[in-house]
């Protein structure tokens, strides 16, 4: 026997708006659509249609892009779900994009591979990433250059030789200002180190120093020139800031899709993981950005926000609950690896929006 649901039971499993659901079932775009009485009845196996709004945001030859470093934190889990927000709900296609706390990138550079926006804007307060976004935009070729160099020394090394020339590199990269000379250099250390030190991670001390031990890499990919030169062609039209993010509020207005992708908060006292730079994101942060989501709210842009979800370690933690109780969350299950052998769907994500 055919089952059906409700335009609200069809709205929350397509992730779109009751509203637009109706106008679907008005237009005859979702088969075997009935009115009863006063409300839409939808076949429970009906398929979601596709959005003809959406095709507009689409490149017509997608190309192949991922994030130039590994990231502490990076959302390539959440891609799916977070591409559902962007373009399936509401009247409008927007014209802009925001990441005000980029990091690896993951959602950025899969918007840049499959979709069109007439403005973007990127931001973070890593000095030494940001400057990486900068030389692959403008500097790319001479970029790839000196990592070929140092892949080429790298690579045949055996392991005592690897460690010297890692910390060489290590030393260089700390002892070294950014400035508009060093700027390529700097890049080439950078990247180096995150395809090289342990888990691609990115920490400094007090003094702001990398200080991160080398990893146990048989064959790192150094140098991704490919993707690189990608990589460079996609950011010519994207605005690149070092700073916080609330610079990005002069940016953003009713035609801005933002997402906010800030340090999570810790859900025990082993993830309590915030230093990607010598300052640290406490829950007065976390405060301090719930603030400024509420005035790019008041402009009527469209808002995506990833955290933790405290909950799953203490079930009387309402801080996000409190913080962001006029907002609509979802709570979304990814994957943690546990171990070698298993992963296991243990950490929730609430991502936070305003429609």
């Amino acid at each position: 026997m055919l089952s059906f649901m409700s335009a609200k039971e069809a709205a929350e499993k397509w992730n779109i708006s009751q509203r637009r659901v109706s106008i679907l079932c008005s237009e005859s775009r979702i088969d075997g659509a009935m009115m009863v009485g006063k409300m839409w009845i939808i076949p429970s196996n009906a398929e979601k249609p596709i959005d003809k709004r959406t095709v507009r945001y689409e490149k017509e030859n997608p190309i192949t892009l991922k994030p130039f470093v590994k990231w502490v934190g990076g959302k390539s889990q959440l891609i799916d779900e977070l591409e559902k927000m962007l373009s399936t709900d509401g009247e409008k296609v927007l014209a802009k994009y925001c990441e005000p706390m980029v990091g690896g990138g993951a959602l950025l550079f899969n918007i840049l591979s499959k979709y069109n926006f007439e403005e973007l804007y990127i931001s973070d307060i890593n000095s030494e990433l940001i400057n990486a976004y900068n030389v692959i935009k403008n500097n790319v070729d001479e970029l790839i250059s000196e990592l070929k160099e140092m892949q080429l020394a790298f690579l045949p090394m055996d392991e005592n030789s690897r460690k010297f020339y890692y910390y060489s590199i290590r030393d260089k990269f700390n002892s070294t200002s950014l400035t508009d000379k060093t700027a390529v250099n700097k890049a080439a250390y950078f990247i180096f180190l995150n395809k090289t030190c342990f888990n691609g991670l990115y920490r400094v001390n007090k003094k702001g120093q990398f200080n991160v031990p080398m990893g146990a890499y048989k064959n790192p990919t150094i140098c991704d020139e490919e993707n690189l030169l990608n990589i460079s062609k996609v950011l010519q039209n994207v605005t690149i800031v070092c700073g916080d993010y609330s610079s990005s509020k002069s940016f953003i207005d009713n035609n801005t899709f933002v997402y906010l992708d800030p340090p999570y908060r810790p859900i025990s006292e082993t993830s309590a993981f915030t230093s990607y730079n010598s300052d640290t994101f406490d829950d007065g942060e976390q405060i301090r950005l719930a603030k400024f989501i509420d005035e790019i709210n008041e402009k009527g842009a469209k808002i995506v926000l990833s955290n933790s979800d405290p909950k799953n370690v203490n079930s009387d933690d309402t801080f996000f609950d409190d913080l962001y109780k006029s907002y609509k969350t979802h709570e979304i299950l990814t994957k943690k690896a546990k171990n070698k052998k298993s992963n296991k769907c243990d950490l929730i994500f609430k991502i936070v929006k305003n429609f």
